[in-house]
């Protein structure tokens, strides 16, 4: 997900990793950092790098701290506040420069599919818009890929999605033909009825998956629910009767290419098409493959991205959150 955007310094937290690794095998050393640059990680000095802090990025390189003792090597994590001989703002900026060079090549790949499809438009032959939907789809997911660790918004990151929005608007209209969808994951059915006035608890640090699926349950599922925020670590110890959503392991979570709140809607088989039209903006976001290409999705982000900034506990967090999505439901229901 993207982190809180634009936020003020005082806010910034940092997580500093230090590593070394035997100089031999080479293929422990390329492994390390392919997962440092798939992380987002930027190289501050050396072998150090950074990210911003968040729960996910800590278990992260707790994990590799623990790979690569296993190789010999050793590594270290280290949260804090400010960089003494840093500012901030310069660090914000390292990351924005990196996903620019990210974006680079993305930016090529759109070009060139610009021209072929202008030449098509100017009646040229030898690409048909079939072959430039499959290019086009190639490039999103390349796309979602950098946007999942763009964590300051680049401005680069908001004009590309906009040219390739509007690229895909432009295949869709020559085309003429509805959008092509892959098939998901089966799920069980269940009943309402068996979900009544239940505690449901998910991770901590509630965001767009998780404040859609409370919006859901609360207003289609169990309107006496009442939500907790857990550590994953933590959810054996729950109460039996406690239903666990968006959470490795729980009752409701993510299946095949499905978030939760898509698994919720197919598992208590909702028809209403207000929840499916949700339903995609939160799996853009979630899932980060503009699969839907939502037109609102990076509103809605915004808007949540914001809540989340600004809320001092997790449940005014939900509660706020879950309001956007009511908000949302009604216009798409006019």
């Amino acid at each position: 997900m993207v982190l809180e955007q634009k936020i003020s310094e005082k806010n910034y937290r940092w997580l500093l990793f230090f590593y070394s690794v035997p100089s031999k095998p080479v293929s422990n050393r390329m492994s390390v950092w392919r997962k440092l640059m798939k992380a987002g990680a930027v190289s501050l000095k050396g072998a150090v790098y950074i990210l911003p802090f968040t729960p996910e990025h800590y278990e992260f390189l707790q994990w590799l701290v623990t790979e690569i003792k296993a190789m010999n090597g050793d590594a270290a994590v280290v949260s804090i506040e400010k960089v003494d001989t840093i500012k901030d703002s310069e660090i914000v900026d390292l990351f924005n420069q990196t996903r620019r060079s990210d974006y680079l090549a993305i930016r090529q790949d759109l070009d060139g599919l610009g021209r072929k499809l202008s030449n098509i438009k100017k009646g040229g032959q030898g690409q048909n818009l079939k072959g430039l939907s499959g290019q086009l789809d190639k490039i999103f997911k390349a796309f979602a890929e950098i946007q999942r660790i763009d964590f300051f918004l680049s401005a680069e990151g908001v004009q590309l999605r906009a040219s390739l929005d509007l690229m895909h608007n432009e295949l869709n209209q020559l085309s003429g033909t509805p959008k092509k969808t892959e098939k998901t994951a089966v799920v069980s059915q269940k009943l309402a009825s068996d979900y009544q006035g239940r505690v449901w608890a998910t991770r901590k640090r509630p965001f767009v998956d998780r404040m859609a699926c409370a919006w859901l349950i609360k207003h289609f599922i169990d309107k006496d629910a009442v939500f907790e925020f857990v550590d994953e670590n933590k959810i054996d110890a729950l109460p039996a009767t406690t239903i666990v959503f968006d959470i490795y392991g729980g009752e409701f979570t993510h299946v095949g290419d499905l978030c939760t709140f898509e698994v919720l809607i197919k598992t208590f088989g909702f028809k209403d098409k207000a929840l499916k039209l949700i339903a995609e903006t939160v799996h853009d976001l979630d899932m980060k493959d503009a699969k839907y290409q939502a037109p609102e999705a990076m509103g809605v982000e915004h808007i949540l991205a914001g809540i989340r900034k600004s809320a001092s506990e997790d449940s005014v967090a939900l509660a706020l959150g879950m309001q956007v999505f009511e908000m949302l439901y009604v216009s798409k229901k006019s």
